[in-house]
């Protein structure tokens, strides 16, 4: 996906502000983003089956965004598509006592998918980088050298046969502002809204800040982020399928051949 308009080229100079987030890409209109997405969807299911049967990979796919940037949307309508036997999805909340216990990338490990599967993480490692930074709930020393944790973290990964595809829905502050109020006005979403999602929006410009950073690097070969124009939902789902179905072509994989004799069984 070297050549995706979307992607955060490794070792490059890079800033968000430069990034649209109400793209369309070469789509006409909505109906024909549509469709691209569910040809793309198509794709991704076959692929993922014979990731699963092959059983020789493993692909992380990890999103990122401010609130309300779609993540869980991104999530249900492209992850949706696949075999759910094949798939753990991982939501990264405040952490726990007993990972508060262990180092920061403790709980990431232990969900890192194995062998065949595909693992989606909601928030992520990426945490500890982002509002651990904003909130300072710990100091520049050490927010500042987890990068490298980061990228020895998914280096070792990519090194074990972990292909690791990162997503920033990348949503503007008005955008944000309509989705929250949306919220708000439809009692069978009130149970998404958050009183303190206002306090981090007062934070908006650090977390950008924040963003662009951990962004720009940790943007690896093996390890690359995507800033994806999430202003329009279905365009949004169209960039993250096209680049999961572009990734797991890459890998090259096959079905196991079929156990000798099979061409003489005769089933009575």
């Amino acid at each position: 996906m070297a050549d995706s308009p979307y992607l955060v080229t490794p070792g490059s100079k890079f800033s968000l502000a430069d990034r649209p987030t109400d793209d369309a890409g070469p789509f006409a209109d909505k109906k024909e983003g549509k469709a691209a997405t569910e040809a793309n969807l198509e794709l991704l299911d076959e692929l993922q089956e014979r990731l699963y049967a092959e059983g020789k990979h493993a692909l992380l796919v990890v999103f990122q965004a401010m609130d309300t940037g779609g993540k869980d949307g991104a999530i249900e309508h492209v992850i949706g598509a696949v075999d759910p036997q094949g798939c753990v999805v991982t939501s990264f909340k405040a952490p726990t006592a007993l990972e508060l216990a262990h180092d920061y990338l403790w709980r990431v490990h232990q969900a890192v998918p194995g062998k065949g599967m595909i693992g989606i993480f909601n928030r992520s490692h990426y945490e500890s980088v982002l509002v651990e930074r904003v909130k300072k709930l710990v100091p520049k020393e050490v927010w500042s050298r987890r990068y490298r944790h980061i990228n020895d973290f998914e280096r070792l990964l990519a090194d074990e046969g972990v292909t690791i595809v990162k997503f920033f829905l990348h949503i503007s502050k008005d955008e944000q502002k309509r989705r929250l109020e949306a919220r708000l006005a439809d009692s069978k979403k009130h149970w998404k809204f958050n009183p303190t999602d206002l306090k981090e929006r007062e934070r908006w410009d650090d977390y950008q800040a924040a963003y662009e950073e951990a962004l720009r690097e940790c943007s690896t070969k093996h390890a690359p982020w995507y800033v994806v124009p999430a202003g329009k939902k279905w365009f949004r789902d169209f960039v993250v399928s096209d680049v999961l179905v572009r990734t797991l072509k890459g890998l090259k994989m096959q079905y196991p051949p079929a156990p000798p004799g099979l061409d003489r069984i005769v089933i009575e």
